[in-house]
């Protein structure tokens, strides 16, 4: 498998087609950013529309910003694909949408397989991307060799749909201990404490997570390059929200998440990086979030 589309070239496309051209594929990209697209012809790649895709590629990947977006080009991508060509959607959807692709894909004598990721921008640039798949084995067993070539794991989770709700379990997660740990230290913060020692103190006594494990090493950066945006985010903040009422599932949480979102972006932030969070919650709170170095700390 050696021909490969890729539609949508922002932070995750735009890495992961650079990385296949690497490698030696064939690569046609597509754009509505001409210069996204001429960057990548520069390397080697051939630009295309989604019909001229299709009927280019082997395997085409997909990375979009919304279920209706992701509609209306297999739509076009369809219009063009030779029979057995797969199309990959690395994008965060529904896991109905993710069924309804992967039907009517199919009806059209082609394979789909959903295929969220976490890693965001850091990780397709440096090939250490973790897939979520949803979809048939044996397709994922075709796309396999390409999906390793720009990823660090792969998880095969089940039939269409599994996969899009992997992605929202774990966005889930992400997003509840990102905002929870910023109300936490937030409240620290206003009663004097040193964040260094209240950091200290949840990672030793228990109460850890991604975001205080990682991410508050970067709490003094106050305006960080966009690698997730936040608009991507409360779409994704939304998704869930209607997962949850579509199973059955109470996501009292999820909602306060997404509505914090919708404060931010009304904030005027959703141009910005996920983690303007944090000085949102500075001008909410009245706080002041700085960390100490690690190496201040005896």
């Amino acid at each position: 498998m050696k021909r490969i589309g890729v539609i949508g070239l922002g932070n995750i496309g735009g890495h992961v087609a650079a990385n296949l051209l690497a490698d030696g594929f064939e690569v046609m990209v597509c754009d509505l950013n001409d210069s996204f697209v001429n960057n990548l012809v520069a390397k080697g790649a051939r630009k295309g529309n989604a019909k001229e895709i299709g009927q280019h590629a082997e395997l085409t990947l997909l990375s979009l910003p919304s279920p209706a977006v992701i509609k209306s080009v297999t739509k076009e991508w369809l219009s063009g694909a030779a029979k057995n060509s797969i199309l990959v959607d690395l994008s965060t959807n529904s896991p109905e949408m993710a069924k309804e692709l992967g039907q009517t894909v199919s009806d059209s004598g082609c394979s789909f397989l959903e295929c969220p990721l976490t890693g965001g921008a850091p990780g397709a640039m440096n090939r250490a991307l973790v897939f979520m798949i949803g979809g048939d084995k044996t397709v994922y067993e075709r796309a396999k060799p390409v999906l390793d070539k720009i990823s660090r794991a792969s998880f095969y989770m089940g039939e269409h749909g599994t996969g899009n709700t992997a992605k929202l379990v774990n966005s889930l997660l992400a997003f509840t201990c990102t905002w929870t740990s910023l109300e936490g230290l937030a409240m620290a913060a206003k009663t004097g404490i040193d964040l260094r020692t209240m950091v200290n103190v949840i990672r030793t006594g228990g109460a850890s997570n991604f975001y205080i494990d990682n991410m508050v090493e970067y709490l003094n950066i106050k305006e960080k390059p966009v690698m997730f945006g936040l608009s991507l985010a409360a779409k994704d903040a939304s998704l869930i929200e209607q997962m949850g009422k579509q199973l059955g599932v109470p996501t009292p949480v999820a909602h306060s998440i997404a509505d914090v979102y919708q404060q931010a972006i009304a904030a005027g932030l959703a141009q910005k990086d996920w983690s303007a969070l944090e000085g949102f919650m500075e001008k909410q709170s009245g706080a002041t979030l700085t960390i100490a170095p690690k190496e201040s700390v005896k």
